[in-house]
């Protein structure tokens, strides 16, 4: 599984028209429309309203293979982060064993977005495996499972640190497109 640790922390088609010596008025009038919607970004209105520009919605979509929850959530609008949605992420990568939840600095969920959409896959469910994990948690897999690599003093118990598997893209690749971002470490654990 890959681990992604401390902060590891997007077409147009292009169309050629051959032109016939005529037109017909509903040729002209459909060319007309289509370069009208072209332009017009470029130049603007005569009235005192400004076009308003869309909002960029940072959204993340998850799937947690101990809990089997499920999470789709807008957690980013613009500069704005929602609060609401901070809390929500919160408690769903608490530690699945205890219950406990920790706060996760906002950059990681912006991590994991960048993340996604370098791999091409921004729309895509992400696999948690392990988010926060108490103290008691982190030491228990330590001494009951001695060979999976859980280090003493884990990222995961204080919240900054997120287990993830994309589905489709092997853990190599997703571990590489980390490093590309140069936000932090990347641990990495063979499948």
């Amino acid at each position: 599984m890959g681990l992604i640790r401390q902060y590891i922390l997007s077409g147009s088609e292009a169309t050629s028209v051959s032109s016939p010596r005529t037109k017909s008025k509903s040729d002209l009038r459909r060319l007309s429309l289509i370069l009208l919607f072209l332009l017009a970004p470029l130049l603007g209105h005569g009235g005192t309203e400004s076009a308003s520009p869309a909002t960029h919605e940072y959204r993340l979509r998850f799937y947690h293979t101990h809990t089997g929850e499920r999470l789709d959530v807008v957690y980013r609008r613009c500069d704005q982060y929602i609060p609401e949605a901070l809390d929500e992420l919160d408690h769903y990568l608490r530690d699945h064993r205890t219950g406990d939840v920790r706060h996760f600095d906002h950059r990681l969920f912006d991590l994991l977005y960048d993340l996604t959409a370098s791999l091409d896959d921004s729309g895509g469910e992400i696999n948690v495996i392990c988010g926060y994990r108490t103290p008691w948690s982190n030491e228990f897999l330590r001494t009951s499972h001695p060979h999976t690599g859980v280090a003493q003093h884990s990222l995961h118990t204080q919240a900054e640190a997120i287990d993830v598997r994309l589905h489709g893209i092997p853990t190599s690749e997703l571990r590489d497109a980390a490093l590309r971002l140069h936000r932090g470490g990347v641990g990495y654990y063979r499948s």
